[in-house]
């Protein structure tokens, strides 16, 4: 039997504990594979009423799992009121978070999912990291550079080549080198997560209309045309620069895997427009498979039984699916 999965709580104060709690009383129905949420199970009983079971170590989940949700603990977040987020909180889901991605770097875990955290109160607590991203990279030896962030639904993903910079400091972030590295990361990653053999990227252009031939702009001319010639001579199936307006109907969807775009918002209004209830965050480049819901805290329904469970619930899929197709390739 294969290990379980780690569900990192989150904020204890936000809709994680809500919509693991959900996820796992619609784990028949949604056909989820066994998993356990590490941090602190207060932070459950106070937003639901089903069973929970405390366990000491990831063994014990497959045994329990079809009756009860297991709940690695670790040290309590002091009080726990759904929606008023505090610093002892973020404590609580920065030792999850640490427990859980140390758990599917060493095995014990199949694969890691990440619940929603309140970056602004990770940093008062010391937290230097962009996001839960960079720090999982970290822990598992990866440079920063060399993981990869996709958001995915159902017919749609895309990656942001920069990701929680100003838009003001995009254009001299965007490197040849970089570019290259992340279409290689992403090439790389539809291969061994999602079983894409012969994976398809399409890098959209900075500027609007792709540049205009260098009339409005020429980060197309520069810095993605010669990124993408390199990635097309290691034999990787990259095209473009493309106008970014015109990427995402779904005849464009239908001609690339993944969509590589140059800033935050230009791969995640799309996304979350289409899948905004089910979209997942999945990084490549790891070593394991991490994923996690493509949204945040909402501490403003925390406690209300408002929370929906879909992004959480295909988060879970996905990592279960791609830690399968791993296993796969390497029994192959």
């Amino acid at each position: 039997m294969l290990a379980p999965l780690a569900i990192s709580m989150g904020d204890p104060a936000g809709i994680g504990p809500e919509i693991i709690a959900k996820a796992w009383a619609l784990r028949v129905e949604a056909g989820l594979p066994p998993f356990f949420a590490t941090g602190d199970a207060r932070a459950i009983a106070a937003v639901w009423n089903g069973p929970i079971c405390a366990i000491n170590h990831p063994d014990a989940a497959n045994g329990v799992f079809e009756t009860a949700l297991p709940v690695l603990t670790v040290e309590d977040g002091g009080e726990i009121v759904p929606g008023v987020p505090d610093v002892e909180g973020a404590r609580c889901a920065l030792r999850a978070l640490e427990l859980a991605a140390g758990l599917a770097r060493s095995g014990a875990a199949r694969a890691l999912v990440t619940g929603p955290v309140s970056k602004a109160q990770l940093y008062q607590i010391g937290f230097t990291y962009p996001g839960q991203t960079e720090f999982v990279a970290e822990r598992c030896g990866i440079a920063g550079e060399n993981a990869v962030m996709m958001l995915a639904g159902p017919d749609l993903r895309v990656v942001p080549m920069t990701t929680h910079v100003p838009l003001s400091a995009v254009s001299g972030l965007l490197s040849i080198d970089l570019l290259v590295a992340k279409g290689r990361a992403t090439a790389r990653g539809l291969m061994r997560n999602f079983g894409i053999l012969a994976p398809r990227i399409a890098f959209a252009g900075f500027n609007p209309h792709a540049g205009e031939s260098g009339a409005i702009g020429r980060e197309e001319i520069d810095v993605i045309a010669p990124a993408i010639a390199q990635l097309r001579a290691e034999g990787i199936d990259a095209t473009g620069p493309f106008a970014a307006d015109t990427m995402f109907h779904p005849r464009a969807r239908a001609t690339y895997d993944a969509a590589m775009c140059c800033y935050h918002d230009q791969a995640l209004v799309p996304l979350k427009t289409l899948y905004f209830d089910d979209g997942v965050n999945i990084t490549l480049g790891l070593p394991i498979v991490r994923t996690s819901p493509d949204h945040g805290t909402a501490f403003n329904i925390a406690g209300k039984n408002l929370a929906e469970p879909g992004a959480m619930i295909a988060a879970i899929r996905m990592a279960g699916e791609a830690t399968e197709r791993r296993a796969a390739a390497d029994d192959a």
